[in-house]
């Protein structure tokens, strides 16, 4: 009977802890063939590739009809393996738009446009999460030598107060250079030498020197990282990047499929980079306020890129718009009076997140536990901190409000890109059955036809302007084809040509990536 009451008791905090859990990368799968079910006509489901730990990149295609010849938006999660939040914003995009196709909106949004989905590009990485002993892994299951010692993954995480989990472990130090935080003892900030202050901590990850060459996890599980293995400004011979530009299967995999994509016109990614909340460009400024208006944020992070990320890679290399954003962070936290917290006199990201989650109702804090470290034979050696994963991801009860601003932002997106229109038409009746047709080409939409890198990247296909004649029909003057490098919004250029013959001739214009439309303009 003792037996049975306990288990009563543990049940419902396994479905409690299940309800906070991020899907598995199983249960991911298994919500992207049931969308393909149940929406043959609107979606379609590809494995690109198997990474090194047998994972499938995929990728999902929604849209109608001839998808190809349609502007698209790639939509890119899982650029970092412990960002849970942005896989689940690629696929919650996809379940919220099909569950409404239904509606006349719907359907025309995605009559006109295509959208490439790839939500998971970490999948080695992310499984972590779900492991007996989670820990935030970056890197696939490439087997790699980041400290150059001829070995490999030797020297990976311990779980030092066995808790279950990887945290961080702070020593007392002669030579530390951390120091408690003036308002929350539980944290750790960096001494400021310049103000003569002194630091007394050591902080590193958990674990031990298992090789023994002064350095700590600096050569475990996890190889390359994604996010660090794209070609603009790849960080050769730096820990997780690769020995070589897009040298893994899931880097080009993507790589590829993109670089066929000639309808794709923007790439908006998930990760820890940002520049829809806080960027300078035209352009950017123009979809950030369409963000920030759509989710209703502030506060936002403003990291910056150090190299082989896919944000850069987007915009530098692969010459379209390119928005990247965390989708969520960890809100500033106001001291609550009633507890007579008062503001803090150091700002510090950990310390925002112990006051915010405690206001939340969340505990996600190991408590200071004194340890035996056999590298540190008579100092005092603690380990704890913050959980592996909370401070980049929400609680996964969040998850769905911040999935639909995303879908509703994702789909306003579609309305700011260029349109490309034939304004105007004149057509004059000149001597010996010639005609001089005048038409006005404008971009009526608010983004530019290209990126400023379109213009120098051969694989970015350019606005044209084409004049299609029958047999009986002769261009006198004008070219038949004119290809426009770029056209900013809401400007107008005027082209003229002189036909001889009768009937009409077809204009052409546009691109892959912004579509093409036909205007039929009838000889004098």
């Amino acid at each position: 009977m003792k037996k049975l009451f306990l288990m009563a008791c543990f049940l419902p905090l396994i479905g409690q802890i299940k309800a906070q859990q991020y899907p598995t990368l199983q249960e991911q799968q298994n919500r992207l063939t049931q969308l393909v079910k149940n929406n043959p006509k609107w979606a379609s489901l590809q494995s690109l590739a198997k990474t090194i730990g047998g994972k499938d990149i995929w990728v999902m295609t929604l849209g109608s009809g001839k998808t190809e010849t349609k502007p698209a938006i790639a939509v890119v999660g899982g650029v970092e393996g412990a960002h849970l939040l942005g896989t689940e914003l690629v696929i919650q995009f996809a379940e919220k738009l099909l569950k409404q196709i239904d509606k006349d909106s719907v359907q025309k949004l995605l009559n006109e446009n295509t959208y490439y989905l790839f939500p998971n590009m970490s999948p080695d990485a992310m499984e972590t999460y779900f492991s007996k002993l989670p820990f935030e892994r970056m890197g696939n299951a490439n087997n790699t030598d980041d400290d150059r010692d001829g070995k490999t993954n030797e020297d990976a995480f311990d779980d030092l107060d066995g808790n279950g989990k990887i945290t961080m472990m702070r020593i007392e130090s002669p030579v530390g250079i951390y120091k408690l935080h003036p308002d929350d003892a539980r944290v750790l900030i960096k001494a400021d030498i310049s103000k003569g202050e002194k630091g007394k901590f050591l902080l590193l990850s958990e674990g031990i020197d298992n090789d023994n060459d002064g350095q700590f996890n600096e050569d475990g599980v996890g190889g390359i990282h994604f996010n660090k293995n794209l070609t603009y400004k790849h960080k050769t011979f730096a820990a997780g990047a690769g020995e070589f530009p897009a040298s893994e299967i899931e880097t080009r995999a993507i790589l590829d499929f993109l670089y066929d994509a000639f309808n794709v016109y923007a790439v908006v990614s998930f990760s820890s980079l940002n520049n829809l909340s806080a960027n300078d460009d035209k352009v950017t400024t123009v979809v950030s306020e369409l963000y920030n208006k759509t989710l209703g944020i502030k506060d936002a992070p403003k990291p910056s890129a150090d190299g082989g990320d896919f944000m850069s890679w987007a915009y530098q290399h692969y010459g379209r718009f390119s928005f990247s954003t965390q989708g969520w962070w960890v809100p500033k936290a106001k001291p609550d009076t009633a507890k007579k917290e008062k503001a803090f006199t150091v700002e510090d990201a950990t310390a925002n997140y112990l006051r915010w989650s405690a206001q939340q109702g969340l505990n996600h804090f190991n408590e200071w536990k004194t340890v035996q470290h056999p590298d540190y034979p008579g100092q005092v050696v603690q380990v704890g901190g913050i959980d592996p994963f909370v401070m980049m991801n929400p609680p996964y009860k969040m998850v769905n409000e911040i999935a639909q601003k995303h879908t509703d932002f994702l789909t306003k997106l579609t309305y700011l890109k260029p349109q490309v229109v034939v304004q105007k038409v004149e057509t004059k009746k000149l001597s010996n059955g010639l005609t001089k047709i005048t038409i006005d080409v404008a971009n009526t939409g608010m983004l530019p036809t290209h990126s400023k890198f379109a213009d120098r990247n051969y694989f970015v296909k350019r606005l044209k302007v084409a004049l299609q004649l029958t047999d009986k029909q002769q261009l006198i003057g004008g070219q038949k084809l004119t290809l426009i490098n770029n056209m900013e919004p809401h400007t107008m250029q005027q082209f003229s040509w002189i036909v001889k013959g009768t009937g009409s001739i077809t204009v052409e214009t546009g691109s892959p990536a912004i579509g093409l439309t036909s205007k039929a303009i009838s000889l004098q």
